[in-house]
C-alpha cells in the first residue's frame, strides 16, 4: 500500500489548521497507509535524523506547518537514503518560503499529483501539478555536512536576527495565531536598530570558482535558491537548476543600505550574482550564525563555511508543467 508521511508540530501556532485541513483530511483518503511525524522540541537536525529513520521506499512525505517544519521534512527525506521518496509542503508558517517555491496549498492536490502516472497531472487537472526534481543547496561548516535547505541561506546579520522569534515572549504571541507578517516586521526592525552597530562577521575571503575577493566589516552573506526569502523579497527559480543559484554579500549597518536592499528585492529582486559554489574563507577561527529558511545555529571556531548545489536533487510535488 501506498504511504503518506505527514509532517507536523503541534507546538506551532498554525497547528489548529493542520489538525483540520490535514490531518483530518488525511484520515479521508483511500488507498494510503497514513503515518504521522510530529515535530519534537528539540532541534531541526534531531527531528531529521529521527525522521529519516522511519522513511521508506516509495513514501510521500508532506510537511504541514512553517519552514522549520518543511526544513525537517527535506533534511529527513535526503537523510533517508531511501528511494523515490516525494516531497510536498503546506505552508502554515509565518513566511512559507519553501511552500511558496513549490506552490501547492491543499493536501488532496499534492496527493493526486504524487499518485498521478501523467505529468503534469492529469493535463486537465486544476492543479496544474507535476512530480520534479529540485536542487536544494548544501551547507558545510569547515568541511563538513551541516544541513540542506531549498530557498535560501544567509551569514551574519540576517541570521542572528531570526533568533529573536524563539524569545519567550515573541513565541507566545505567534502561537496564539493572531499576530502575523507586521508583528515580525515590527520584532525585526526593533532588534536591528539596537543592534547593526554590532560586529556580525570577521573578515573574510570569498572564493566564487577562481575567484577571489576579500571583505572587511561586512554584515550579511546571502544566498538564494527559491522564488521568495522571508516571504517579501523576491527570488528565482534556480531550485530547478543543478548548477547554479545567487549570492550576495552586504554590508547593513546603515538604514539607508538596508532600505536599498529591500526596496530592491521586494519589487525587483534580491540583488547578487550567479555562482556555482561558495566557499567564506575567514582570516581568523570565527564566531559565525547560520541560518536555512529561518532556522539558525551558532558556531564557534569557523575556518570555512561553503554553500553549494546539493548533490543530488529530491523528487517534490509541485505547482506548473515544465
Amino acid at each position: 500500500m501506498k504511504r503518506l508521511m505527514v509532517v507536523y508540530n503541534p507546538r506551532s501556532s498554525g497547528f489548529g489548521r493542520v489538525r483540520d485541513e490535514v490531518l483530518a483530511e488525511s484520515r479521508k483518503l483511500k488507498g494510503w497507509a497514513v503515518g504521522k511525524y510530529e515535530v519534537l522540541d528539540t532541534n531541526v537536525d534531531d527531528n531529521a535524523e529521527r525522521l529519516a529513520r522511519v522513511l521508506a521506499d516509495g513514501d510521500l512525505v508532506v510537511a504541514a506547518g512553517g519552514d522549520g517544519t518543511a526544513t525537517i521534512a527535506l533534511n529527513g527525506a535526503m537523510l533517508s537514503g531511501a528511494k523515490d521518496v516525494k516531497l510536498g509542503v503546506l505552508g502554515y508558517g509565518n513566511f512559507n518560503d519553501m511552500a511558496r517555491t513549490l506552490g501547492l496549498s491543499r493536501l488532496r492536490e499534492i496527493v493526486a499529483v504524487a499518485d498521478c502516472k501523467d505529468s503534469p497531472c492529469c493535463r486537465d487537472c486544476p492543479c496544474n501539478g507535476r512530480v520534479g526534481e529540485a536542487w536544494g543547496l548544501e551547507c558545510l561548516v569547515n568541511g563538513k555536512h551541516w544541513r540542506w535547505g531549498m530557498c535560501y541561506f544567509t551569514v551574519g546579520l540576517f541570521a542572528e536576527s531570526t533568533a529573536i522569534f524563539d524569545q519567550k515572549d515573541n513565541r507566545r504571541e505567534l502561537r496564539t495565531g493572531r499576530r502575523g507578517m507586521l508583528f515580525s516586521i515590527w520584532e525585526l526592525a526593533k532588534w536591528y536598530f539596537k543592534h547593526r552597530k554590532q560586529r556580525f562577521l570577521a573578515d573574510f575571503t570569498l572564493e566564487k570558482g577562481e575567484e577571489k575577493k576579500h571583505f572587511v566589516d561586512m554584515t550579511d552573506y546571502v544566498a538564494i535558491n527559491g522564488v521568495s526569502m522571508a516571504k517579501l523579497m523576491r527570488g528565482g527559480r534556480w531550485f530547478l537548476s543543478e548548477g547554479e543559484f545567487l549570492s550576495e554579500t552586504r554590508s547593513l549597518k546603515s538604514f539607508w543600505n538596508l532600505t536599498r536592499l529591500m526596496v530592491r528585492s521586494v519589487l525587483v529582486r534580491v540583488p547578487g550574482k550567479e555562482t556555482r559554489g561558495d566557499v567564506l574563507r575567514f582570516d581568523e577561527p570565527a564566531k559565525v550564525m547560520i541560518q536555512a529558511e529561518g532556522e539558525y545555529k551558532k558556531f564557534d571556531g569557523v575556518r570555512t563555511i561553503e554553500v553549494r548545489k546539493a548533490r543530488r536533487p529530491v523528487k517534490v510535488v509541485m505547482r506548473g508543467a515544465k
